[in-house]
């Protein structure tokens, strides 16, 4: 059997964990440097949009009583980690889906087992980490997905675990369910569903395999046959990025080349991190500036650069971006955002050596290092010349709670008395 473990109001929740006080009360989450909301509490849902700016929404926060939180991403990474630990005590397989979901896999076992399981990670994750989950179990993903749905409608009938068990049970989720609602179907294959007259998950079963999947391709074909029960989806196989990027808004506007410099060569050098990470290097990159989307002139420029070799040195990446940076920057604007994306990307263990124009082999071990060091001392403890020792850049984060995990000077302390 197949089942899936889904956060309710996952970066809420995390807030909520280290202060219970504010349980049944409404609450958001907002973007990088506070843009908009990104996460609402179902209290929140009736007062604020999904996406709503939160400059123009602070009337509506103070009005309605809610709590802003600024994202807490060490906080809700660390969260999500430690839920994922529990649920593998339990399953045969399991797959992260998201940040606050995972499918699993049970083998040999009985509805009423599979059941018994489900209510033991929901126990243990509310017990150890104080997050409410729901977790639904079927026969196959996408009628997980379902029992899943089923849970989150109807929390108090089901206890937040639910079981999709027999054929009854099955027809009956499929008949509730709406078509735009089924797991993997979006807004423009409801569209087409909806003009055959498709409405509900069921209908959708009703179709031949042929007509599936000369409308809908084998994907389609293969989402039908999960739904009636046919496991055909399978766990997906978690593969390296062919992208890595890091772009980032600027609190204020820059103008100046040099402190647009400095924080280029900040999200190169996290790129270049990310790509150790994964044991990959890179033989190019994109570089880009954006002035102000709201501004009275909007100025968008980019250009690629191209290392000549594959690597993954933080000291070579950062220095073709600069030097391409320098190149595409046009005075007279002011500029809102940057990034930085590596491209080309391949296993590091496939490195092929060139005997005109390869890198230093000195820098891996330098690399090697400096990574040592900044996981032992904290990241960005040890940075490159190119970034100001003297300036720590922050995003604009007037809200954020303390990261009670992750760092030793936030953990919570305890009156004993």
């Amino acid at each position: 059997m197949y089942g899936i473990v889904d956060c309710n109001s996952f970066y809420a929740s995390c807030e909520r964990a280290f202060r219970p006080n504010l349980i049944g009360k409404p609450i958001v989450v907002l973007s990088n440097n506070d843009g908009c909301v990104i996460a609402r509490s179902k209290e929140a849902k009736p007062y604020v949009k999904m996406g709503a700016v939160a400059f123009k929404s602070k009337e509506d926060f103070r009005k309605n009583g809610i709590h802003v939180f600024s994202s807490n991403y060490a906080l809700y990474g660390d969260m999500s980690y430690r839920v994922m630990t529990i649920i593998s005590k339990y399953v045969d397989d399991i797959e992260p889906y998201s940040i606050d979901e995972a499918f699993f896999k049970l083998e040999n076992v009985t509805s009423q087992e599979a059941e018994l399981i489900g209510k033991q990670i929901q126990k243990e994750v509310m017990q150890q980490l104080g997050l409410p989950v729901s977790v639904g179990i079927a026969a196959s993903k996408a009628l997980a997905k379902l029992a899943n749905n089923i849970v989150k409608t109807y929390p108090e009938q089901t206890k937040n675990v639910y079981v999709i068990g027999t054929e009854e049970q099955r027809l009956k989720a499929l008949k509730w369910t709406n078509i735009d609602n089924v797991w993997g179907i979006g807004r423009k294959l409801t569209k087409k569903l909806q003009e055959m007259n498709i409405k509900k998950a069921y209908d959708f079963t009703l179709l031949s395999d042929e007509l599936v999947r000369r409308k809908f391709s084998v994907v389609g074909l293969r989402l039908k046959h999960d739904l009636e029960g046919k496991p055909t989806i399978g766990f997906e196989e978690v593969h390296d990025k062919y992208m890595i990027a890091t772009t980032r808004s600027f609190p204020n506007v820059l103008s100046d080349l040099n402190e647009i410099e400095e924080r280029v060569a900040t999200f190169a050098n996290s790129c270049a991190e990310k790509l150790r990470k994964q044991k990959s290097e890179c033989s190019g990159a994109y570089v880009f500036l954006r002035s102000n989307r709201f501004g009275k002139e909007y100025m968008k420029i980019g250009a690629m650069v191209h290392f000549g070799f594959a690597t993954s040195s933080s000291i070579t990446i950062t220095k073709g971006v600069l030097e391409k940076l320098r190149e595409i920057f046009k005075e007279g604007y002011t500029y809102k955002k940057a990034g930085v994306i590596l491209v080309s990307i391949s296993p590091n263990n496939s490195h092929q050596i060139r005997l005109f124009g390869d890198e230093n082999p000195k820098h891996q071990l330098l690399m090697q290092a400096m990574d040592k060091l900044n996981n032992k001392m904290g990241q960005g403890k040890l940075k490159l010349a190119n970034q100001d020792i003297k300036k720590t850049w922050k995003m604009r984060q007037e809200h954020l709670s303390p990261q009670y995990t992750t760092k030793f000077s936030d953990i919570i302390t305890v009156n004993c008395k």
